[in-house]
């Protein structure tokens, strides 16, 4: 029986049910992206010659533990849709049981985003949408995210971001979660956001962020658990962040095998573990339970 056959319950986890919150199958055209040759090189991976077989990915979930991903769509300003919402959404229709999408929208053509994005949850049953601010270079209060924002409240799925520092080789002011994201916070109270990639070097900045605001959460994409702040594994343990931060890895820069492998130096009581590895993301995505 090949990975992709195998259900969500036959992983064999040593973690519990996990949903990873925040990872993509890759295309060649988003691997090829010269931005990425950084995280290239630090992780040591090479560009593939031929399209990577969604069995692989299904396969790092299989042998991680990872019961349920996130696939992301990735919409770039020049190049267009380095992972276009078809592809996510046939793999998801591939794979029910192992995957929900978000969408990626063409953010410099508001009005067609947002029709796009309403189709991506109307017709293709996708679970929120994300935008990687430093990949539009525009922080997430520039004007044309706002139709997005209010589109998202009215179709009651989440807006998914980056927030931090960027490892791509971009500029990294448009992941700072004060002023953006607690400023558009303010201005959609209904929103719910999920800042990626944890907020460092603005770690506190995030966490202070997400005390403030009901509807603000964290991923923890991109870090590995022995890796993660201190300062954030701490908000993990007190009685409101425990619901508010979300199990990622960014697949596949950062392999769910590695991200999950160390969870127990977090020294997380076994409901924090829990939420964090699994019902916090239901919630938040409206996910069945597992």
């Amino acid at each position: 029986m090949s990975t992709a056959d195998r259900p969500a319950t036959d992983s064999g986890s040593l973690y519990g049910m996990a949903v990873d919150a925040w990872m993509q199958h890759p295309t060649l055209r988003f691997l090829h992206q010269e931005m990425f040759g950084s995280l290239r090189r630090w992780t040591g991976q090479q560009i593939p010659n031929e399209e990577i077989p969604l069995d692989a990915t299904i396969g790092a979930m299989v042998d991680a533990g990872v019961d349920f991903g996130l696939l992301s769509a990735w919409h770039a300003p020049r190049e267009g849709a380095l992972i276009s919402n078809d592809e996510v959404a046939a793999w998801v229709r591939s794979h029910p049981e192992r995957f929900a999408g978000l969408a990626a929208v063409p953010l410099d053509r508001p009005m067609e985003a947002v029709r796009e994005l309403r189709r991506c949850v109307a017709e293709l049953g996708f679970k929120g949408l994300r935008v990687v601010p430093w990949l539009w270079e525009a922080p997430p209060t520039d004007r044309r995210y706002y139709p997005l924002y209010a589109a998202c409240v009215e179709e009651g799925v989440p807006f998914c971001t980056q927030v931090g520092h960027t490892g791509p080789l971009r500029p990294s002011e448009t992941g700072r979660p004060i002023p953006y994201i607690d400023q558009v916070a303010l201005d959609f109270p209904e929103l719910v956001i999920v800042g990626g990639h944890v907020g460092y070097p603005w770690t506190e900045e995030m966490i202070a962020v997400c005390r403030k605001h009901e509807n603000v959460y964290i991923d923890t994409s991109a870090y590995t658990s022995k890796r993660l702040p201190a300062e954030l594994v701490g908000y993990m343990k007190t009685g409101s962040g425990r619901h508010k931060v979300l199990f990622g890895t960014n697949y596949p820069m950062i392999r769910p095998d590695r991200a999950l492998a160390d969870l127990d130096t977090l020294e997380l009581d076994e409901e924090t573990r829990r939420l964090y590895l699994d019902g916090n993301a239901r919630r938040v995505f409206g996910l069945p339970p597992g």
